[in-house]
């Protein structure tokens, strides 16, 4: 994610000077430098310094020592920080940086890869409304942004567009294994899934209509969809998708708690 950032950053016009990157990997150091001809470091202290905001894109399970490394950098500058880790809380971001620091946690997906994706967010009361549009500006670089109004929700956002593409994903693997069963080469298969489900996702956010009515109007009584959506009703395949969501955010919220980050 850190590098879909990078290149979005840089496609959207930012100045390559204005970026820094860190990481205690020297192969993942060659490969920023080489590839996006921005400044690296091994010094996590040395981009704080540098830096009026700063970005952690983390794993969680490394956040708080990573935090509490440069807390007195931290300190000594009051960058705005800005959380891509799944669910590491805004309070347990505050204590590990030194406390009282604007901070923004931020629930990106993978279509961020291609400038497609979509980003929710959250602020601390530290944060300003020109901070906000810093963030906005930043998420903005790899696609669509919503603020949250509560940050529980970003557990919710997390089950719904974090792990999202992986439903997708799982949709058009089951079209493809479909036709091929059916008799069509595996090109064609992968072509028309993958293709029918991007047209069908444009069309839905070009359409002022709801995809329920979009459906109705491909569905004809007695017709071919109308028997592939039956046996689909007839599977709960609905409420199976619902229950899958709602084990997610469960999943994420179980995973917020202190002995699950660790």
């Amino acid at each position: 994610m850190a590098r879909s950032l990078v290149g979005g950053l840089i496609a959207n016009g930012y100045s390559r000077d204005a970026i820094v990157v860190s990481d205690l990997s020297e192969d993942a150091r060659r490969y920023v430098a080489e590839n996006f001809s921005v400044r690296v470091e091994e010094s996590n202290h040395a981009v704080v310094a540098a830096s009026s905001t700063v970005v952690l894109a983390l794993k969680p399970q490394v956040m708080q020592g990573a935090l509490s490394s440069v807390a007195s950098s931290l300190q000594s500058s009051s960058p705005l920080l800005i959380s891509i880790a799944a669910g590491i809380r805004l309070g347990d971001l505050d204590s590990w940086s030194g406390g009282n620091l604007s901070i923004v946690r931020v629930m990106p997906n993978t279509p961020a890869l291609i400038q497609k994706g979509v980003s929710a967010m959250y602020a601390n009361p530290e944060v300003s409304e020109e901070e906000k549009t810093v963030v906005q500006n930043i998420m903005s670089a790899v696609g669509k942004t919503v603020w949250l109004p509560d940050e529980r929700l970003l557990d919710v956002v997390t089950a719904v567009s974090g792990s999202g593409p992986a439903y997708f994903f799982y949709l058009i693997e089951c079209i493809e294994e479909a036709a091929i069963e059916l008799g069509l080469e595996p090109e064609t298969a992968h072509l028309l899934a993958t293709e029918t489900a991007a047209g069908a996702a444009l069309l839905s956010v070009a359409s002022s209509e709801s995809p329920a009515v979009l459906r109705q109007r491909v569905t004809s009584p007695g017709g071919t969809t109308a028997a592939a959506l039956n046996v689909l009703n007839e599977a709960e395949v609905k409420q199976s998708i619902i229950s899958a969501i709602q084990a997610a955010e469960k999943r994420s919220i179980e995973m917020s708690q202190p002995e699950s980050t660790g």
